[in-house]
């Protein structure tokens, strides 16, 4: 994914959201949807993942599997806990996400992400921002917004973690 989007001139603030967004999407998937295929032998066991970039610089990813006992919903977990805050992650870094019934038994979870990122939330950011005035970013490469403007995640830097994923 990272290779394709920046071999068409996405930029790499939004390739690194992409691919976070991209990695949510697919441990949700994982975790609490089941597989494609599941009452048929053709795909059974697969989920699909998915993106594009459109006509106006609208970048969607998206994650299909087999739907799940429970809708996908933003939870609010205890500062403890050690899971449940991958759709407030999406929902900080995309434009807009969703949920869509596709073929039966299909469910698939999408975002839409920006291609240009407005200044200082991780991307061509003033020096104000805490950008070095050319790619939004402090001097640790961290945006100083931390994950996307969330709160509580300022000085992590996912970038190194998620090399490998896509």
């Amino acid at each position: 994914m990272r290779e394709q989007l920046r071999g068409n001139g996405v930029s790499d603030a939004v390739v690194d959201d992409a691919v976070l967004i991209l990695s949510e999407l697919l441990s949700n998937a994982c975790r609490h949807g089941r597989p494609l295929g599941r009452h048929t032998d053709v795909g059974d066991g697969d989920i699909r993942a998915a993106w594009r970039v459109d006509t106006g610089g609208g970048l969607t990813v998206e994650v299909t599997d087999g739907g799940g006992p429970t809708r996908p919903v933003p939870a609010t977990p205890s500062v403890t806990a050690r899971g449940g805050r991958g759709l407030n992650i999406i929902s900080a870094l995309a434009q807009d996400w969703g949920v869509r019934d596709d073929a039966p038994g299909e469910v698939t979870v999408w975002a839409l992400v920006s291609s240009t990122k407005p200044p200082g939330i991780g991307g061509n950011g003033s020096a104000a921002n805490g950008g070095n005035g050319g790619n939004g970013r402090g001097t640790n490469g961290v945006s100083a917004n931390g994950v996307g403007g969330l709160t509580g995640f300022e000085g992590l830097d996912f970038s190194d973690v998620l090399d490998d994923v896509g």
